[in-house]
């Protein structure tokens, strides 16, 4: 096989599972099983043409004779990562038009072959022109789907665009510093001793930005358990837990643990910690996890929602780190952009009340629930938590204080009402929004 062709062909096959027959990345790209020569051009060719698939799309409709959605999912991704590679990822033009040819001859694409070269052939050609073309809208210029890029303007019409743009930069490799190990001085020297820079973020005390992304499994650090992978914006979620020595903490949707681990590393002396989760495989994510950190938690398999569960049960703490729209997460998950839909976000925000009316008996007199979600959609947030307030007068939204500890992170945009949003690339964080609220002691 001509060299690349092989990446290609993955590529291809990833792609047409994603935006043909709905897939996750993750679920596609664990099926496709690229080589280890491979992979990382796997990678690289389905991150960025799903990241900058819908701009494309607009191109490649102008340029095949049939309606784009009437081609395969194996000709639409042909297309997409032919034009991925002539627009962004510095490939040299004959080589991106002849292995992306070559590789359509090997997904069952041969009467389609000289249709694809016709296509890239004529984006060298008449490049201009398409793109002033697909770029006449925000969703086009963007890279989103419409009825995304409306709802951005709608909840945060200022901030809009950075948003969007944000949403299309490749994402930092942040690393959590585990604390009951070593420290972040430590951890920093180590890894300056090894070539790797790194830069701390404001607001994030454990949190450690690698100037260079690469994979953690070769960092010794990581493999002994004196380090994690987690997101800034993640990692606020344990300083607005406040807990403290003595207290029982519940994570509600635990999985794969992030956040109870960083819990458990920071908090020392914790009665317990119970790590709950409704699917029992993931589950066993955290478990690895927490072996690998040197850390221990009580594991429920549920539905937090059920509320024979927990029967009983009392926590100082509860954090509801809830399922969602992942809005906040497309610069590490460009796939939502395909695989959401507008009917999605009021159907997790229904579970995501839910999730919190379930849990909200479980709550001591004076403890504090978080709720959190990796969404910008105001539907998922600030609605979610009015509508809460409705049916709990005795909660209490404690959030601007409490957001006191995370320093140089403060609300972003128009406070017009509860909780606080970090949006995409602020201090280089994901999106996320955070809502610290107590339970009235009377």
């Amino acid at each position: 096989m001509t060299e690349g062709v092989a990446s290609r062909v993955a590529a291809v096959r990833v792609i047409a599972a994603v935006v043909g027959r709905g897939q996750t990345l993750e679920a596609a790209l664990l099926a496709a099983r690229p080589s280890p020569a491979d992979r990382a051009m796997v990678q690289s060719l389905a991150f960025g043409a799903l990241r900058f698939g819908h701009r494309l799309t607009r191109v490649a409709t102008a340029l095949v004779s049939r309606s784009w959605e009437s081609q395969t999912a194996e000709l639409r991704a042909l297309i997409l990562i032919g034009l991925y590679q002539l627009e962004y990822s510095g490939t040299p033009p004959h080589a991106a038009v002849s292995t992306t040819v070559a590789a359509a001859r090997l997904v069952g694409e041969q009467k389609a072959a000289g249709m694809v070269n016709a296509c890239l052939r004529r984006y060298q050609r008449e490049r201009a022109h398409l793109l002033d073309v697909a770029d006449e809208t925000l969703a086009g210029r963007t890279s989103h789907p419409i009825w995304l890029v409306d709802a951005y303007q709608r909840d945060w019409p200022s901030q809009a665009v950075p948003m969007l743009v944000a949403a299309n930069e490749h994402p930092p490799l942040t690393l959590r510093v585990n604390v009951m190990r070593t420290s972040v001085a430590a951890l920093a020297a180590e890894l300056a001793a090894d070539g790797h820079v790194t830069q701390p973020v404001p607001g994030a005390p454990e949190a450690l930005i690698l100037e260079r992304p690469l994979d953690v499994r070769l960092l010794p650090a990581f493999i002994e358990g004196r380090c994690s992978v987690q997101d800034a914006a993640a990692q606020c979620a344990v300083p607005l837990l406040a807990a403290r020595s003595g207290m029982r903490v519940l994570d509600a949707c635990a999985a794969p643990g992030g956040k109870t681990s960083h819990l458990l590393e920071t908090t020392p002396g914790l009665a317990e910690v119970v790590a709950l989760d409704i699917d029992a495989g993931r589950l066993n994510r955290i478990r690895d996890n927490l072996t690998r950190l040197g850390l221990e938690a009580t594991m429920r398999v549920g539905d937090a929602t059920d509320p024979t569960l927990m029967s009983g049960q009392r926590f100082d703490r509860i954090l509801v780190d809830a399922p969602c729209s992942g809005t906040g997460v497309i610069r590490r998950h460009p796939d939502i952009k395909w695989l959401r839909r507008p009917g999605d976000v009021q159907a997790l925000a229904d579970r995501q009340l839910a999730l919190l009316v379930a849990l909200w008996p479980l709550l001591s007199p004076g403890g504090r629930l978080v709720y959190a979600t990796c969404s910008v959609l105001k539907a998922e947030n600030r609605q979610v938590i009015r509508a809460f307030f409705r049916k709990f007068p005795d909660a209490v939204d404690v959030t601007e204080s409490a957001s006191l500890v995370l320093g140089a992170i403060s609300h972003t945009g128009p406070v017009d009402g509860p909780g606080t949003a970090l949006l995409p690339g602020m201090n280089g964080m994901d999106g996320f929004y955070y809502a610290c609220l107590e339970r009235r002691d009377d």
